[in-house]
């Protein structure tokens, strides 16, 4: 309901065609974000003026200099300091991405998604494709734009499977980037800049990590994003809330396990497993509205299940307040965070206490009842007991049942006042209409009950041992599948990615021409694509032309072949007819030793042009190592399979060489010799 206003400007570019959001449309999520994006540009500008007032203090000695530039930077740090609270208001405003339909339940936290900078891949990735793949990067300006157009679409995410699909699309294809164009040993002039969600401090790398880390942290944002939107007041949506929460925990813990040297504060390990916690917390508390979803009864083993379960959620709150209370992390968690776990602290232990008194004050043993089944429901409620006294006794007792109650009772009003008080600190939980009312309506049931028409609570001195919280139904984080995605390759055209990736070096592609010798190529073929070139005849047409032993095959006159196998090759070379054919071929080079020189050229006004020097490496001034020329049989043997080899590998037989040796002119024959002896 909150996003059904639509847009007011349809833009050139709409990321809702690749599940995206149309980030113009008047939605309250959408405001938030750009209200975010607007804030990190302000913070970063007056952190650019904070860091040369710094360095020019440091840098003059002038008193006078000095004085108007401390006066400069005390204006900026009090800037500064607004943007930040600012910031941390658009971090509190949880009722946006609450479900309209609900009056009645308490609000939960979702986490504000990561905001980035645009990247702009084309010029870096053409010059890559050029420099070392040796193929035209402008073939391949529809791959980049459509990249750059995913990347742009995840900053505007719907709230829906779909958005979440978005994400892991996008997550999925960086490993292949990463692969494709980022070498170890050379950087692209790429920066990766996002801006932490927390703090708004940018942080800006050329490592791809950072991008990894925060679109896994934006998955998991979404992930609690949705499951504040669901409607908990069906089972369904209870359900969906719950798993929304789950995933979102299991999405956070694997980027805290997966990353562990993130530079911004809000990917930190210490942040993480707060968030972690959080919504856990939330998770368990859905779980506790699907069991009261259909109304508790009032009997006495119903309200002490309801008891321990609520004393659960509970717990699991203040161990998240604990946590946002550490050094690390109080600094810059929103206040309204820290006080929303508090205020839940109390409520959720104020139930538990309040129904383990209805259940001692409205049920008495009666002779009918199970005292052993009461009994060791009782025992369970409690960690021990005090006094020495068991828990028949008070079961048996009316007196010690109604002061334990009473003590209770007194425990619940006490709580629900501190949950109220804590509440008033705030002034973003007290824009929470329904929390208050919630609040205040727990808050007279428990004193109603306790003193009835006389508002004056009562003293009671009976005490009771502490709670003991228990579930049969913990949250869990759930790692959701959709993290691993399988996609395909923007720039599969290069060829498999096992070879052709950013790691590998090779020289430029060189065109060697093929002719049938006696029905014979004089090599064989092998390996999955791109296929190789082995058992090379050093004195065939293809080797005197430059083809050499363990070159890949990309092309066979005017086809692409790199994503061929043997069989697929050899289809192409069947025909080849006397006057041959051209194939172009690569090689591998040693990845110690220095790449061929790659210059790119730019004319001033005039288009790019680009002179490529691509020095060959001789090796005929290296001693091959057992070069040996094998027995082959005729090339029109080559469709059927070879039984002496396996049958990955194609060979092109030839006749004897002995044999051929007398068929040869003395001229020939001496070169072969000469040849032989030289290796």
């Amino acid at each position: 309901p909150n996003e059904s206003l639509g847009p007011v400007w349809c833009p050139p570019f709409d990321p809702s065609n690749t599940g995206g959001c149309n980030p113009m449309a008047l939605t309250g999520r959408s405001k938030l974000q750009n209200q975010r994006a607007s804030l990190n540009q302000q913070i970063i500008k007056q952190m650019r003026m904070r860091a040369g007032a710094e360095n020019l203090l440091r840098a003059t000695s002038n008193n006078k200099v000095r004085e108007m530039v401390g006066l400069e930077l005390s204006y900026v740090n009090s800037n500064l300091q607004l943007l930040m609270e600012q910031l941390e208001a658009l971090n509190s405003s949880v009722d946006v991405y609450q479900n309209a339909q609900e009056a009645t339940s308490i609000p939960l936290i979702p986490l504000g998604l990561k905001e980035t900078k645009e990247v702009d891949f084309s010029v870096p990735f053409k010059d890559f494709i050029l420099e070392h793949y040796s193929e035209d990067g402008s073939s391949y300006e529809e791959e980049i734009a459509d990249l750059i157009d995913l990347r742009q679409a995840c900053r505007t995410p719907s709230r829906s499977d779909a958005g979440i699909e978005l994400l892991t699309k996008y997550f999925s294809h960086l490993p292949l980037l990463e692969s494709r164009f980022l070498s170890p040993t050379r950087q692209l002039g790429i920066f990766f800049t996002w801006y932490d969600s927390f703090t708004g401090v940018p942080v800006c790398q050329q490592n791809v990590s950072l991008e990894k880390a925060s679109i896994l942290f934006n998955v998991g944002a979404l992930y609690t994003q949705i499951g504040t939107r669901c409607n908990r007041q069906t089972s369904t949506g209870l359900d969906e809330a719950i798993t929304a929460f789950q995933k979102a925990a299991g999405v956070l813990n694997h980027l805290k396990e997966t990353f562990t040297h993130t530079p911004s504060y809000d990917l930190s390990p210490a942040m993480l497993s707060m968030l972690i916690k959080m919504m856990l917390s939330q998770a368990q508390e859905c779980l506790f509205e699907k069991i009261a979803l259909s109304g508790i009864r009032n009997e006495f083993f119903s309200l002490l299940k309801m008891a321990q379960e609520a004393a659960k959620v509970g717990d699991s709150y203040d161990q998240v307040h604990q946590s946002m209370s550490q050094t690390p992390i109080k600094d810059n968690v929103p206040f309204f965070w820290s006080t929303m776990a508090q205020v839940k602290t109390h409520h959720y232990r104020s139930l538990a206490h309040y129904f383990v008194a209805t259940a001692l004050l409205d049920h008495q043993l009666s002779p009918q009842d199970d005292e052993d089944l009461q009994e060791k429901t009782l025992s369970q409620v409690y960690d021990s007991m005090l006094d020495g006294r068991s828990p028949l006794d008070i079961l048996r007792k009316r007196e010690d049942r109604r002061h334990i109650g009473k003590a209770h009772l007194r425990r619940a009003v006490m709580g629900h006042e501190e949950a109220l008080r804590i509440h008033g600190l705030c002034r973003h939980l007290r824009k929470l209409d329904v929390l208050q009312e919630i609040l205040q309506a727990s808050h007279k049931r428990s004193l109603w009950r306790l003193c009835g028409d006389n508002k004056q609570m009562q003293p009671d001195k009976a005490f009771f041992p502490p709670f003991s919280a228990k579930t049969d139904h913990k949250a869990e984080m759930e790692m959701p599948v959709s993290t691993k995605v399988k996609v395909t390759d923007f720039f599969h055209r290069l060829g498999p990615l096992s070879v052709f990736s950013a790691k590998q070096h090779w020289t430029a592609p060189r065109t060697v021409r093929l002719k049938l010798e006696d029905r014979d190529m004089g090599f064989t073929l092998k390996g999955e694509p791109p296929v190789q070139i082995t058992s090379l005849d050093p004195l065939c047409h293809a080797a005197v032309d430059g083809l050499k032993e363990g070159d890949y095959i990309v092309a066979v006159g005017d086809i692409d072949c790199k994503w061929m196998g043997v069989s697929e090759v050899m289809r192409l070379l069947k025909d080849v007819d006397e006057e041959g054919i051209d194939i172009r071929v690569v090689s591998l080079m040693d990845s110690s030793q220095p790449m061929p020189t790659k210059s790119a050229t730019y004319c001033g006004g005039l288009p790019k042009t680009y002179s490529m020097i691509c020095l060959a490496f001789d090796d005929h001034d290296k001693s091959p190592k057992g070069r040996k020329v094998s027995k082959k049989g005729s090339f029109l043997s080559w469709g059927l399979k070879n039984r002496l080899k396996s049958s990955s590998t194609l060979s092109l037989p030839t006749n004897n060489v002995l044999r051929d040796a007398f068929q040869m002119t003395p001229y020939s024959l001496w070169a072969l010799v000469k040849s032989s002896a030289l290796h």
